[in-house]
């Protein structure tokens, strides 16, 4: 497959004409009367992506049925019984973690022949490529995901769920030909509603469409995406899913002092958070500088030391739901809890740092449920003061969550569906802001797009920043720039270019590369009579490059002051001009046409 394909660009047409030629007439007449629906209508687009949240759901319910049975198959665990949550594992069991780096070792090996690129996941998708995602890809990646968690390693499947439902929902709106941000909002409600599939709670999948993977809440998306999460959860009850979310009682009234001391809780979770977030990227680097032979069997050698850390608890297995379950009304002291939370955050940087594939995101709900009992136990013991385990354990969930993942909104609510208490949701939102603005002033990153910066990206948000790129220079630029020898005369460039035919001709040296800018108006107002073209050029050391995107070369034209500047390319070899007058009108139209597909208008 093409590299294009591979990271999620459009198919080519005559590869895409190819395939419609094997459908058949009345499917292909059907399907163009629902994207014209779909344009003329809006509910036809909430029918639509209610589908696609279906769809979510079941790839959710199938994900989550393979890797808890590998778990079932390899750590001899009873039916309803989490790989965390083991009481007993026979050590000789924890081979398991090397089987499983191992695999990922060859079924990486065997995806990467003749393919370039990595997979696209629907952050990068919607950020950067207009919600295309390929779904061979995301199939690849929903297998590793599977592969990882279900051997054991911590990581969730949360990865996998929003990849694969970001996916059904990239291809079923581009055979709908769905506008670029129609298609975002696709993919966010296929992603969020994945995800509240997975928790068993429509509201915390609905705002992490919007705060994660879209990057904005409009009239415009709001009924689509709320559709697809409430139709996703409806497919795990309809199948009896078990969801990842712990239901408990709602926690004793807190007084308002208690949210300033969870507002206290928010600082040190952001601490943690980027800690643990600094700690992947570290050991990713220091893995990534192994020779290349080497460097391909790091999740071999990350199992290996999976297994030293699941020797001393194996509650650090797995993403942590069963572990969660028995700790968040366990009577633990502080020894215990620092404990946990030491070997789980080795856990998960080890398996992520070593090629392990998967996220933090339940790992994150799991530490911060410990960290927020740690906190209220440090409270009592050197404070005096008192503040109930269990509310603080899930105001820190919720916290390091936002941390980590994103979405403050997304895991107070998560907060609220697990509890149903408001008061300890307005807790949760506390502590959660408050981390969230630590971390971006801070750090600057969620932990998915602080992978992407690992990787090159710039993008600190699923915002759509990919037209900012495809609106280069090339795009834009005039390509019949006229041009004339630099060694020539005035005489002769006024004999070429009347006065009122152009602004600027390019200057060319003995070697036709790029010498200058020379303005029309000096040439006709310069009477000396032996004087050269060379002798009025401008802008000599300063020009664009064509794969420059709108703002850089806004950036160019700030600096020198210039209305006008030439297009290089590797050579030095002009080719076409390109004004600020035009680059600035571009510019103004896509942000108009950015402006209305978010409040909806047309």
């Amino acid at each position: 497959m093409a590299a294009a394909a591979s990271d999620g660009a459009a198919e080519p047409p005559a590869r895409a004409a190819r395939r419609r030629r094997h459908v058949p007439r009345p499917a292909l007449e059907a399907l163009g009367w629902v994207r014209s629906q779909i344009r003329a209508r809006e509910i036809w687009m909430v029918v639509i992506a209610a589908g696609v949240g279906a769809a979510a759901g079941l790839s959710t319910i199938t994900i989550g049925v393979l890797a808890h049975g590998i778990q079932r198959l390899f750590y001899a665990l009873d039916s309803g019984e989490r790989l965390s949550e083991a009481a007993r594992i026979e050590p000789i069991r924890f081979v398991a973690l090397p089987i499983g780096g191992a695999l990922l070792v060859i079924s990486g090996w065997l995806w990467a022949r003749g393919r370039r690129g990595t997979p696209v996941d629907p952050v990068e998708a919607n950020a950067l490529r207009g919600g295309r995602m390929s779904f061979r890809d995301s199939l690849f990646v929903a297998f590793q995901t599977i592969a990882s968690n279900g051997f054991g390693a911590s990581v969730g499947l949360e990865a996998g769920y929003a990849q694969m439902g970001g996916a059904v929902a990239s291809v079923a709106g581009r055979a709908l030909n769905l506008r670029r941000s129609d298609l975002r909002t696709f993919v966010g409600a296929g992603a969020g509603a994945a995800i509240g599939a997975a928790f068993g709670a429509p509201l915390t999948g609905a705002f992490y469409a919007f705060e994660i993977i879209i990057g904005s809440y409009t009239i415009a998306n709001i009924a689509p995406v709320v559709a697809a999460s409430l139709a996703a959860v409806l497919i795990t009850q309809l199948a009896h899913f078990e969801p990842l979310v712990v239901r408990i009682s709602a926690a004793p009234n807190l007084p308002l002092s208690h949210y300033l001391l969870f507002a206290g809780l928010g600082l040190v979770s952001a601490l943690f958070g980027i800690g643990v977030m600094r700690m992947v990227g570290w050991i990713e680097m220091l893995t990534n500088r192994l020779g290349p032979g080497a460097r391909a069997f790091r999740p071999i050698a990350g199992g290996v030391l999976l297994v030293s850390v699941a020797m001393m608890s194996s509650q650090s297995l797995s993403a942590g739901h069963g572990a969660m379950r028995l700790d968040l009304t366990a009577e633990l002291g502080i020894a215990a809890l620092a404990f946990l939370i030491a070997t789980k955050t080795m856990a998960s940087i080890i398996s992520l740092g070593f090629g392990f594939r998967g996220g933090l995101f339940f790992a994150s709900l799991y530490l911060g449920s410990l960290l927020g009992r740690l906190y209220a136990a440090g409270l009592h013991q050197w404070a005096g003061v008192d503040v109930d385990g269990l509310a603080a354990s899930l105001v820190g969930m919720g916290a390091l969550a936002v941390a980590i993942v994103g979405g403050p909104f997304t895991m107070s609510f998560l907060v609220l569906e697990t509890t149903g208490d408001f008061g300890l949701t307005a807790a949760t939102l506390t502590a959660s802001i408050v981390s969230s603005l630590i971390v971006r002033e801070a750090f600057g990153y969620s932990f998915s797009t602080w992978r992407l910066h690992l990787r090159g990206e710039t993008i600190r948000s699923a915002h759509d920043v990919g037209w900012l790129r495809t609106l280069t220079a090339a795009r834009m630029m005039r390509a019949d720039a006229p041009t004339i020898a630099a060694a020539a005369s005035l005489e002769e460039f006024r004999r070429r270019f009347p006065l009122g035919s152009t602004r600027r001709v390019a200057a060319l040296d003995h070697a036709r590369r790029y010498a200058g800018l020379v303005p029309t108006s000096a040439v006709y107002a310069n009477h000396h009579p032996d004087g050269h073209v060379s002798d009025l050029m401008i802008l000599t050391d300063e020009w664009l490059t064509p794969e420059m995107n709108i703002k850089e070369v806004m950036g160019v034209f700030d600096r020198t002051g210039a209305d006008e500047l030439a297009v290089l390319g590797d050579g030095q070899e002009v080719l076409g001009v390109l004004s600020e007058a035009y680059a600035t009108r571009r510019y103004a139209e896509e942000l108009e046409k950015n402006r209305r597909d978010l409040t909806g208008g047309e």
